[in-house]
């Protein structure tokens, strides 16, 4: 899980969502790529976020868009956050005895009689399901992102108090693990569209 790095978090705004990822690459102490995405749009309304090894993104990445793919074909419609959830849960766990080795994150909005409600949820490497109605956090630097976190998230934040939240967090908590860093990227979904930003960080 540590082998290459990479911190993710994901918080809930008001009629919003956000989650960010650093953008290095490494082999443990030795730099790699200070450009390797961990965060990945599902939907339109869907991100999908994985910390662990690299290898085990990209394989999972590809398995979770032929699933959702094959979801909308059967199920004529969008998958949504909470089913998402469940299917990347009991993806993890039918490898529980020789694991993918990644840490998930869900973040989206949901279509409900009350309008747009945010959702976020993360996983273990077996799939075990932690749902939050705040803040979620998976990756090298996870011990630092939930003590920033803790102490700058707020209920119903707007998507650009949301944003400068989430960056801020991710930005002060990767500055003090060795193994996260070298800039982040930031997705604000709002039930509108999806405001994306690339930050600069330390480069050391």
């Amino acid at each position: 899980m540590q082998y290459n790095g990479g911190s993710i978090v994901a918080m809930v705004g008001k009629n919003c969502v956000a989650i960010a990822s650093d953008l290095r690459l490494g082999n443990q102490a030795l730099t790699i790529a200070t450009d390797f995405e961990k965060v990945f749009p599902i939907t339109d309304r869907i991100y999908l976020g994985m910390a662990g090894l690299a290898t085990d993104v990209l394989t999972l990445r590809e398995r979770f868009r032929f699933r959702v793919n094959m979801y909308s074909i059967k199920e004529e419609r969008e998958i949504e956050p909470k089913t998402l959830a469940q299917l990347v849960s009991s993806t993890l766990y039918e490898r529980r005895f020789g694991p993918y080795f990644i840490e998930p994150i869900i973040a989206g909005l949901t279509d409900s009689s009350k309008g747009s409600q945010p959702f976020i949820a993360s996983a273990d490497l077996i799939g075990c399901l932690n749902f939050a109605k705040d803040f979620v956090v998976v990756g090298t630097a996870e011990d630092k992102l939930l003590g920033v976190a803790e102490g700058l998230w707020e209920p119903d934040l707007e998507p650009e108090d949301l944003f400068e939240t989430i960056s801020q967090t991710l930005l002060n908590a990767v500055d003090r693990d060795a193994f996260s860093g070298w800039g982040a990227v930031v997705h604000v979904i709002t039930p509108d569209k999806v405001i994306t930003r690339t930050l600069k960080g330390r480069m050391d």
